[in-house]
């Protein structure tokens, strides 16, 4: 069956090489350098007056053909979406011949006017056409009939989801819903700009290729400086690098960047994503959930004029106040177990009996973090705050101020994922020494995604640095949960793949 389709598809190209060798031959330009465009499918449409011949100039894909020796109409598919188009010999000359030797997936530009056909449909009569760009290979487009007892089947569907990913311009030519996601990506992102820019916080860029890598518990990518012979590492967190810019005295900084993690790939993890971090000095992480639920509040009613979403058959409505629950009362309620007085074997023995693997697994943070994962986090549907997280799982926040054994930390979740991190900022150096210590001894352990020291942060430190609220939010997992993708790939136009096998 593969072997066939291959073949057909090699016929196909076969084809189409021959039709750009005829066209060159009656002297054709297949890829043109330019075109004057001065309207859209889109505007085309929402602009036609009955009384009115307008002349516009377009260009866009072939999406449709239907020849009539002479004559021919088309689809043209733009930025916008598509519209028909009507071509005649008589009105174009010599440029029919070419667009006899067109095919669906090329690319032309054509001027004309608009009117509307007999049975309603507005087109733009051709009155010029230029090839702009002859395509060599077939797009997948789909093909509707209907049964005798009058139901829509589609064919040829571009549905396979590996292919799609790889070929992912080929999946925005033929499934326009991608390109909508995409649109809400860039909308969402600039909407979350903008609220952090009125609030008086500065964007700003902070190193990729670091000595050390921190501010995150994950293993990093590692390359090598040729030139200072020296290893660097890709970003795991631009957390360190936006504090020493707190201790140097901005008020509020924050970037939307590239990390890289040399982890797993999953449904809510890919080796490149995208981040937000912001650090507001004078300011703790009460005041920052707070602050988290307006941004969201204010994304989803400027992008999508709304507060209630659906994700998975499951309705979420992201109006303000989220619900709050300790970390502590959580496990406490599901397990019977106070983690804060519990031991590291009696947090095994919890596991196995609820069936979490923790195979490897020693460190006391790292089960707390496993069980919770396993039967608190799946239950988390409406926006929640999980608040006051033991001390082990959290060496870059402060300690909390009023329960020991416990920092001042909350993650956001929805939908039983998580898509934000948020502290009450550890700005004590001594303090900080001494987690990062601890970082080396669970390193020293075989815990491979513990904390390096930093003696550069801690320096900074030592000028000192203001109270501050720090925030993380996962840029594609907030983009997935607003416009229902159950895959990170599928908001991330160029996803990480395993090798193509030729």
């Amino acid at each position: 069956m593969e072997e066939n389709f291959q073949q057909d598809i090699n016929v196909l190209i076969k084809r189409r090489f021959e039709e750009l060798n005829e066209l060159k031959a009656k002297g054709f330009e297949p890829f043109a350098y330019s075109y004057d465009v001065n309207s859209s499918a889109e505007d085309v449409k929402k602009n036609f007056k009955e009384d009115e011949k307008r002349v516009v100039r377009i260009a866009g894909r072939i999406m449709a053909i239907r020849r009539m020796g002479k004559a021919s109409f088309a689809h043209l598919q733009d930025h916008t979406g598509r519209i028909q188009i009507y071509l005649r010999k008589d009105d174009i000359g010599d440029s029919y011949d070419a667009f006899k030797l067109l095919d669906i997936g090329d690319i032309i530009g054509i001027e004309g006017f608009v009117f509307k056909t007999k049975s309603g449909e507005i087109s733009v009569h051709t009155t010029s056409m230029s090839l702009l760009s002859k395509t060599l290979r077939p797009l997948p487009i789909a093909k509707e009939t209907v049964d005798e007892q009058g139901n829509k089947i589609v064919h040829d569907q571009f549905t396979d989801k590996e292919l799609r990913y790889r070929q992912r311009y080929v999946d925005l030519v033929v499934n326009s819903e991608i390109q909508a996601t995409f649109i809400k990506r860039s909308k969402i992102v600039s909407t979350m700009r903008s609220f952090l820019d009125s609030n008086g916080y500065l964007e700003v860029e902070t190193p990729i290729l670091q000595p050390l890598y921190g501010g995150a518990a994950a293993k990093p990518f590692t390359t090598h400086h040729n030139a200072l012979d020296t290893t660097l590492y890709l970003r795991i967190a631009d957390e360190l690098y936006l504090k020493r810019l707190i201790v140097g005295g901005f008020n509020g900084v924050y970037e939307i960047s590239k990390d890289f993690r040399n982890e797993g790939m999953d449904r809510t993890h890919n080796p490149e994503f995208t981040m937000m971090e912001l650090y507001v000095p004078y300011k703790d992480y009460e005041w920052m959930m707070q602050f988290v639920e307006k941004m969201i509040h204010q994304i989803c009613t400027k992008v999508f004029n709304k507060v209630d979403f659906e994700y998975e058959e499951r309705q979420i409505n992201f109006n303000p106040p989220w619900k709050r629950v300790s970390m502590v009362d959580a496990l406490k309620e599901k397990t019977g177990l106070d983690i804060l007085e519990v031991s590291v074997d009696d947090l095994k023995s919890t596991a196995k009996r609820l069936g979490i693997d923790i195979k490897g697994l020693e460190a006391k943070g790292k089960l707390i973090d496993e069980i919770f994962s396993a039967v608190v986090q799946p239950e988390l549907i409406q926006p929640t705050f999980v608040i006051d997280y033991p001390l082990e799982l959290s060496p870059l926040a402060k300690k909390h101020r009023s329960k020991p054994g416990l920092v001042e930390r909350f993650e956001g979740y929805v939908a039983g994922r998580e898509i934000c991190n948020a502290f009450s900022e550890l700005n004590d150096p001594i303090d900080q020494r001494e987690r990062f210590e601890g970082q080396v001894k669970a390193r020293e352990a075989g815990d491979e995604e513990a904390h390096q020291i930093d003696e550069d942060f801690i320096r900074a430190l030592e000028y000192g640095m203001p109270p501050t609220a720090g925030l993380g939010i996962g840029i594609d997992r907030l983009v997935m949960l607003l416009t229902n993708q159950s895959s990170i790939r599928d908001v991330i136009f160029f996803p990480q793949m395993k090798p193509e096998v030729k």
